[in-house]
């Protein structure tokens, strides 16, 4: 009796351990338990993980009551950090601040620096595949996964990731430590496999090693490509603190640029009205010059393509807060400590928000409000988390060379089934074909 939930509706504990996690299990995923929940009890919705009390927001309007832009934590890193077990936010305000920033420049200042070794990666991919007959099967999430990790490791650590089998070990190690912390250790067992357990400490422990030696590298030192790394170093940030921001950048950056780059062509393969007009932007915009960062600016239809990308395929179903003082949801209190879920895979699929949800289109982004809607949820403009800031800008980089010189198509009678993990994805690989365009 003492496990009510405040008068949330919603579920009581189907287990006294373990709470809902059960139910959890038996839906697939966390967003498909959300769904069901939010379908069954409302917008404000209240669940057991474990013995913790959890609640869900599952609309715009009640999302809008309790997001505050003030709070200087990402809600897909508060995520991150409590899975890796890294402190979040143990400093007071203002460092916590301070140290966004330095985080958010560092991104902004890696991209601008490093937009070279973007262009010249996905020119390598683009001659990749215009080497191939146009009857060959490409699988898509592979390469976009090998893309994303060439891209993410010279950006934040530098050269000595210009080696392939360097490539090849960080994402060893990066592939055991994302498949535990992806599924946001929802299903509980990897507490109760102690092989699992091992194999991911002593890949954490190896990824950590890596990070280590290379900011003691780089400290007091002057290299003339400038990474994500240099820009934390001098940040004054302690090594500690560039240590978990540079890890939790990778993990996140790269899983969530491959699923981006992996999407986006997905969508584009089987909307062929999309493609052209993608095409006829970049053609127009691009003309036969070089690729500058100010014309990748200029491509806003693109952006529309990579905003309606991460809905249709709602790209990050679930992120968390942490309730610091008590709050008040519709006329539901919520009390202090309470983790709140918002259920963005609910929102981004709300008819009311969204007229035909299940449709691809880009167009409804020329609408003012539904730009607005999609920045309040943390998917565009200053609310947006830096890994999908980047995630944006490498996708785009990619897309203008790639749409430039092929058509993308799709594989016949291809069905592609959805895994909801942090970060949504192909459950087998997806398969394209591409042709030339001249």
């Amino acid at each position: 009796a003492s496990r009510q939930a405040a008068g949330i509706p919603g579920i009581t504990p189907t287990e006294e351990k373990d709470g809902n996690l059960p139910d959890i299990v038996n839906s697939g995923s966390l967003h498909e338990f959300l769904v069901n929940l939010h379908e069954r009890f409302g917008p404000v919705v209240s669940f057991w993980f474990g013995r913790r009390l959890v609640v869900s927001l599952g609309t715009v309007d009640v999302l809008k009551q309790h997001i505050n832009p003030n709070k200087t934590s990402d809600p897909f890193e508060t995520i991150l950090k409590s899975l890796l077990r890294y402190q979040s936010g143990g400093e007071n305000v203002s460092e916590n601040h301070m140290r966004k920033m330095v985080y958010e420049n560092g991104v902004t200042n890696s991209l601008k620096s490093n937009f070279a070794l973007l262009v010249k990666l996905s020119e390598e991919l683009l001659n990749k595949w215009l080497s191939y007959p146009e009857t060959q099967h490409v699988p898509l999430s592979q390469h976009m996964l090998g893309f994303a990790m060439k891209s993410v490791t010279q950006m934040v650590l530098g050269s000595t990731f210009e080696d392939d089998q360097e490539v090849i070990r960080f994402q060893k190690n990066h592939g055991t430590v994302w498949s535990e912390i992806g599924k946001g250790f929802l299903d509980g067992s990897l507490d109760k496999s102690t092989t699992r357990n091992q194999q991911y400490e002593d890949a954490l422990m190896q990824l950590e090693s890596i990070f280590k030696k290379i900011i003691k590298e780089r400290k007091g030192r002057n290299f003339s490509q400038h990474i994500f790394i240099d820009f934390l170093v001098q940040g004054n940030l302690n090594d500690q603190q560039i240590l978990e921001d540079s890890i939790i950048f990778s993990l996140a950056g790269c899983v969530i640029t491959a699923k981006l780059c992996t999407w986006a062509i997905c969508f584009l393969t089987t909307s062929e009205e999309v493609q052209k007009k993608l095409y006829e932007e970049i053609n127009q915009v691009l003309g036969n010059g070089p690729i500058t960062p100010e014309k990748i600016e200029q491509l806003r239809y693109c952006r529309h393509v990579l905003c309606e990308t991460v809905r249709a395929a709602k790209l990050t179903p679930v992120s968390a807060r942490l309730q610091d003082i008590e709050g008040k949801i519709d006329q539901f209190i919520i009390p202090r400590e309470t983790l709140v879920l918002y259920a963005l895979g609910v929102v981004l699929q709300d008819a009311d928000t969204w007229p035909s949800p299940h449709k691809f289109d880009p167009d409804r982004f020329d609408d003012i409000l539904a730009m607005k809607t999609f920045s309040l949820l943390g998917f565009s403009g200053t609310q947006e988390c830096p890994e999908l800031r980047f995630a944006y800008m490498v996708t785009t980089v990619l897309l203008s060379i790639l749409v430039r010189r092929l058509h993308l198509l799709s594989v016949d009678d291809q069905v592609i089934e959805t895994k909801y993990e942090l970060v949504t994805s192909s459950r087998e690989e997806a398969w394209i074909t591409v042709s030339k365009r001249y």
